[in-house]
């Protein structure tokens, strides 16, 4: 009988990420350097993803995991209430780092036809990549003034690919509020980006 043909890294099991970010609550110094390799290749994951979403800007997977880590190595052990909320973390931190550089490029290069942000069923064309990036940038700080939930919500989803129940972790919500959440920050980013287009035409 050939013998069962395994993944040579299997994915760790979230308890045991769970563990160490209860022992992180508990003042582990030591927690969070045992905890970055169990979790580098969901973090490389959620990296590649944002790239794919909403393009790179001459920054690569492993800069946005280094970004990561350091947000992560800066933030108090108390702020990661559980996996979710740690990979969010994460995917703030990488969604900085792009806009950051999509504002160097914005400066350098304009024109190049245009390259659409799908939001799902949202999308958002402008002049370029960076342009689009900086837009979306812009109505999301908008949609924090209305409604921070929202804003949370968009990045799980969105930026950190987080599933409907991983969000609901994160944010301590139902994922009856996450689906109705997402739903209402799409559409009100499709509507204010139109407007935004509208007054720049």
């Amino acid at each position: 009988m050939t013998p069962s043909r395994q993944s040579p890294n299997p994915r760790p099991e979230p308890k045991a990420i769970a563990d160490l970010l209860e022992r992180m609550r508990n003042g582990d110094k030591y927690a969070l350097d045992q905890l970055l390799p169990l979790v580098y290749r969901e973090l490389a994951s959620i990296a590649h993803g944002q790239r794919l979403r909403i393009g790179g800007t001459g920054v690569n997977t492993t800069a946005l995991v280094h970004e990561a880590y350091l947000k992560i190595s800066a933030s108090k052990p108390r702020a990661f209430e559980g996996r979710g909320h740690f990979f969010a973390v994460a995917a703030t931190a990488m969604r900085q780092l792009l806009i950051d550089e999509a504002k160097k490029h914005s400066a350098q290069k304009r024109g190049g036809g245009v390259r659409p942000i799908s939001l799902e069923d949202v999308e958002i064309g402008v002049d370029t990549q960076a342009e689009s990036l900086l837009q979306l940038d812009r109505a999301l700080e908008a949609l924090h003034t209305v409604d921070p939930r929202l804003l949370r919500v968009v990045e799980c989803r969105f930026f950190g690919g987080l599933t409907e129940q991983e969000t609901a972790e994160a944010l301590g919500i139902t994922d009856r509020t996450v689906r109705r959440d997402w739903v209402k920050a799409r559409a009100w980013l499709a509507v204010h980006m139109g407007a935004e287009e509208a007054d720049d035409s």
